[in-house]
C-alpha cells in the first residue's frame, strides 16, 4: 500500500516547544569573522539558514540580513547587514569539503545572489532527502514535528532582522532554525526513523495517485 507522511497544523500546535539551548555568538564586526569560520571548519557538519527583513510593500525586497551556521552546541549568527560577506566566509560557503545542511537552500541562495557573487558548494538539501522517506511536508516546522514530536517556534520570523541589536528571542529563533536542520539530517541518517512506523503515515488510495 502506498502512503505519505503528513501532519496538520493542529497536531503541531499541541506539541511542546523546543529551541536551541547551546551557545550563540553574534558575528557583527569583521574582527570576529575569521575565528568563527575557523571553528566551523573543524565541524563535520554544520546547520545552515538565513533571515531576511520581511517586506510588507508590493515590490519591496531586502537583502539577506543574517546568516546562521552552527553545530550541536554552538551557533554563529553572521550579521550580513553589517559585515557583508567577508572573504573567509565566502570561501567557506564555496568549499565543497565543508558539509552544510539546510532546507530550501535554493531560495536562500537566490536572495544572497542579489548582493553577492559566490558559488555555494558542500550543501545538503533536506527537501530532497525527505522524499526518500515518503515525507510530503517541506517546511521546517512540520518536518521537525514529524521526526521529534516537538514544535519549533516561528514567532520571530517576521521581525526586523536589520535592527541595531538582535533581541535574545531573535537570536534563539535564528539559531534554532540552523540547529533544527542539523537534527533533522541526523534523525534521517542514523537509522532511528522508520517511516513505516510513523504515526503521521497516511495511506494513499488509487484515486489519489
Amino acid at each position: 500500500m502506498k502512503y505519505t507522511i503528513t501532519i496538520d497544523k493542529e497536531q503541531v500546535n499541541k506539541m511542546p516547544v523546543v529551541s536551541f539551548e547551546g551557545e550563540i555568538i553574534v558575528v557583527d564586526t569583521l574582527s570576529k569573522v575569521n575565528s568563527a569560520v575557523a571553528h566551523l571548519r573543524k565541524l563535520p557538519l554544520v546547520g545552515f539558514d538565513t533571515e531576511t527583513r520581511p517586506s510588507f510593500k508590493r515590490g519591496e525586497r531586502h537583502p539577506v540580513a543574517l546568516l546562521q551556521l552552527g553545530g550541536e552546541d554552538l551557533c554563529f549568527l553572521f550579521r550580513m547587514c553589517k559585515i557583508g560577506m567577508p572573504e573567509s566566509l565566502k570561501n567557506y560557503l564555496e568549499d565543497a569539503s565543508c558539509a552544510k545542511v539546510g532546507l530550501s537552500t535554493h531560495d536562500d541562495f537566490n536572495v544572497m545572489h542579489r548582493s553577492y557573487d559566490f558559488t555555494p558548494a558542500g550543501f545538503i538539501e533536506l527537501q530532497e532527502m525527505v522524499k526518500q522517506y515518503n515525507i510530503a511536508e517541506l517546511g521546517l516546522q512540520k518536518l521537525y514535528s514529524i521526526l521529534f514530536n516537538e514544535k519549533i517556534s516561528k514567532g520571530q520570523r517576521l521581525t526586523n532582522w536589520e535592527v541595531a541589536e538582535l533581541s535574545p528571542s531573535q537570536q534563539r529563533y535564528a539559531a534554532t532554525d540552523a540547529w533544527a536542520c542539523l537534527r533533522i539530517y541526523h534523525r534521517l541518517t542514523d537509522g532511528s526513523f522508520d517511516p513505516e512506523l510513523s504515526p503521521y503515515k497516511h495511506e494513499i488510495t488509487d484515486e489519489e495517485t
